[in-house]
């Protein structure tokens, strides 16, 4: 048996928590921004699922201070996403610091995602109803960086 297989956290499925001050109002923002239903409903928390992993929206008293992404999808294609939930009425986020700038709300980040076999990833972010800050990421392969 390997450390993985007798590591019970290892093994074990893991599902994002984001905290609502207003579930309803959370409920609204994911369904006609984000196109998002919830697969499941309980007294206090929405479930939801996206390319099999599941997070869940819940009641809360706190919130997150939205200073760091709390979420991200991957995507094949940042714009075509960007472009559809802009439509929605998604706003994202605009960053100009140095070494840092998003343009039309994506940003170009080298060197991120060396463990998904990529030289870079292209970001966006945006916040959901309820202030958490939420990603978007494209990952740029070898194959990919003659054409951007």
């Amino acid at each position: 048996m390997n450390a993985e297989e007798s590591n019970a956290l290892a093994r074990a499925h893991v599902a994002t928590r984001l905290p609502a001050r207003s579930l309803e109002r959370a409920r609204r923002f994911y369904a006609q921004q984000l196109g998002l239903e919830p697969v499941d409903e309980r007294p206090g928390g929405l479930l939801y699922r996206c390319g099999g992993v599941e997070f869940v929206v819940f009641e809360s008293t706190g919130a997150s201070p939205g200073t760091f992404t709390q979420m991200a999808w991957t995507v094949d294609d940042i714009e075509a996403v960007v472009t559809e939930l802009g439509r929605r009425g998604v706003v994202f986020e605009e960053v100009d610091v140095p070494g840092f700038r998003t343009r039309n709300g994506i940003a170009e980040i080298d060197g991120n995602y060396p463990s998904k076999g990529a030289r870079g990833e292209r970001g966006a972010w945006f916040r959901d109803s309820e202030g958490n800050l939420l990603g978007i990421g494209e990952p740029v392969r070898d194959d990919r960086s003659a054409g951007t």
